[in-house]
């Protein structure tokens, strides 16, 4: 029993790092599809919809039912629809192409997440081991994030900006999600799906009324204004690298892995430091640092010049430092997610874990597209000072939830 919840782990980190670079990859794709495809910012800003709206309504519609078609047979189909998806890209080196791929990673993205975070309430056995779990895998998540912005840089050539050669990145890519679905085909899942005796109809409207509960609202809130800002940030980090930074297109993306690397290290650091600082003191710290980056940061931005044989040595200050925001940022969504789900029984976990999905892609989306039209009509500075207002906000959701968890768990 011990060595398959081990290997259902191990499937369960593989699938989540397979989507990490995919699903993070909207960043590097927009930069590369502005270069080589000649679209606008505005037009660009599209994909993060086309990759987080399907995520949203995928799980709107399927999260109560999945239960029933087991949490196993929607990895798998979620994993076979990105690897197709994949094959297709360097197949058709088109821009409605990418829509497409984002669509596909999206709508799978929403099966395997909502099965993911319920599989893990079903292979642990308290709040430890299940907020362990979860900030094992989201800092995988990260480590996936980082490892992506490296393969994908690999692939675009530098001195040639309009250059396909980046989408040859999808046949490694291809690869390694034809590989994950042989790992959840062939790793025993033991019992993993809880027995329904309620109709499917009744389940979807519990989790609507889920979503009513005061706390499960203040909670809701938090997780889209903290997915707004992480998702504004991290997509548009590659082009602000590349615009305001003056860096190389392979550099900006190689940069942006700073950003990554930190919110990795963030979060498999977080559940160690949350044994001994409660979680609440500690995420306001991160909050308070987040906006002390970004005040300091764009400053120096504003100072990089053009420097043709720019290196690591002779970067912007800024290239560095501002990346160091994903630090502070790492802890704020699993420490609120497992809080969340440790609150409830682990029958309520899989319609949970679909609002967190559901609110969590619309506020990537929002946050990207925002990000992307105050960059594309004022400049990239004025784009990464307008998520001080939604800091703010969090700081203000999470004293609601702090108070509503600390009263009794939801029933």
């Amino acid at each position: 029993m011990i060595a398959n919840r081990v290997r259902v782990k191990y499937s369960l980190f593989l699938t989540y790092f397979v989507f990490a670079i995919l699903l993070n990859s909207v960043g590097t794709v927009i930069l590369q599809v502005i270069n080589s495809y000649g679209v606008s910012k505005e037009a660009a800003s599209v994909l993060e919809g086309f990759k987080d709206l399907p995520i949203a309504f995928v799980s709107f519609i399927f999260a109560a039912y999945l239960p029933r078609f087991g949490y196993r047979r929607a990895m798998l189909t979620g994993t076979a629809i990105v690897t197709l998806a994949c094959l297709l890209m360097p197949l058709v080196p088109q821009f409605w192409m990418s829509k497409l791929l984002f669509l596909a990673v999206g709508s799978a993205f929403g099966l395997v997440k909502v099965s993911l975070y319920s599989t893990v309430g079903l292979i642990t056995d308290d709040r430890q081991q299940h907020a362990s779990v979860m900030n094992t895998i989201e800092g995988l998540f990260m480590v996936g994030v980082l490892s992506g912005y490296w393969l994908f840089s690999a692939f675009i050539d530098g001195s040639n900006p309009g250059s396909m050669a980046w989408l040859n990145v999808y046949w490694w890519l291809a690869a390694l999600a034809g590989a994950n679905f042989l790992m959840i085909l062939f790793t025993p899942y033991s019992n993993p799906v809880p027995e329904q005796h309620s109709r499917p109809l009744t389940e979807f409207l519990a989790m609507l009324r889920l979503a009513f509960k005061p706390l499960v609202l203040v909670f809701i809130l938090s997780a889209f204004l903290y997915v707004l800002i992480e998702q504004g940030i991290g997509t548009w980090l590659p082009t602000f690298n590349n615009e305001v930074l003056h860096l190389p297109a392979d550099m900006s993306v190689q940069a942006t892995s700073i950003f990554a690397a930190c919110l990795a290290i963030g979060r498999l650091g977080a559940g160690q430091l949350m044994r001994f600082i409660s979680w609440y003191p500690l995420l306001n710290i991160c909050l308070i640092a987040m906006a002390a980056l970004i005040l300091v940061s764009m400053p120096l931005a504003s100072l990089a010049e053009v420097n043709p044989g720019i290196s690591w040595a002779s970067a912007p200050v800024a290239a560095f430092l501002f990346p160091l925001i994903g630090l502070f940022m790492a802890p704020i969504y699993p420490a609120i997610n497992s809080i969340m789900l440790s609150s409830l029984p682990k029958v309520q976990h899989s319609a949970m874990t679909g609002l967190i999905v559901i609110f969590s892609a619309l506020g990537g989306t929002t946050g990207s597209v925002i990000t992307g039209l105050v960059f594309g009509r004022f400049d990239g500075q004025s784009a990464f000072y307008f998520s001080l207002l939604p800091i703010v906000a969090i700081a203000i959701t999470l004293f609601f939830f702090w108070r509503g968890t600390k009263k009794s768990y939801i029933s």
